[in-house]
């Protein structure tokens, strides 16, 4: 058995949701060969608890427009790990730290892979230039423009001298 046709498209909304609000690593998992309880799993990952509140948020708008309510919410309190349980579709939204933990990817890795169009593309660029670093030839807040090397491990390394002793270190 297969995820049905309604499952992945719903996958796919909720992994497009989460890929507006920058999530990463968003992947679709059909995973209706080893679960009977749901088809597809939408895995995806913030680098704060904001950013994992943010894109539940979406997901769950971008839903509900599509007409789809969860039955269950777990984790949204704590912003590290949240689950939306849409029956065939169930998304999970992580922080960096509990997915690279918890790495449901591996432990789902012989289910196939849904893709979906469009999610992970580079943002439009930006004519412009404002803002990269292509564009500030100053050089400011790079390490190159930095010359002191304060702060750097080759600095905080530095060679003793003869002045140093080993109770100044």
């Amino acid at each position: 058995m297969t995820a049905t046709a309604e499952a992945i498209e719903m996958a796919r909304i909720a992994a497009r949701a989460a890929d507006e609000k920058l999530a990463t690593d968003v992947v679709v998992l059909d995973v209706s060969e080893q679960l009977v309880i749901t088809d597809c799993f939408v895995i995806a990952s913030a680098a704060n608890e904001r950013q994992v509140n943010a894109i539940v948020d979406n997901v769950e708008e971008k839903l509900r427009l599509a007409g789809h309510k969860p039955v269950r919410r777990e984790g949204t309190r704590e912003g590290r790990w949240t689950l939306l349980d849409y029956v065939d579709v169930v998304v999970h939204i992580q922080h960096d730290d509990e997915r690279n933990f918890y790495a449901l990817d591996r432990l789902w890795k012989d289910c196939p892979v849904i893709t979906v169009d469009g999610i992970g593309a580079p943002a439009p660029a930006d004519d412009t230039g404002a803002g990269s670093p292509a564009a500030d030839d100053t050089g400011a807040g790079s390490p190159a423009a930095d010359d002191t090397g304060a702060g750097s491990p080759a600095a905080d390394d530095a060679t003793p001298t003869a002045d140093d002793t080993p109770g100044d270190r």
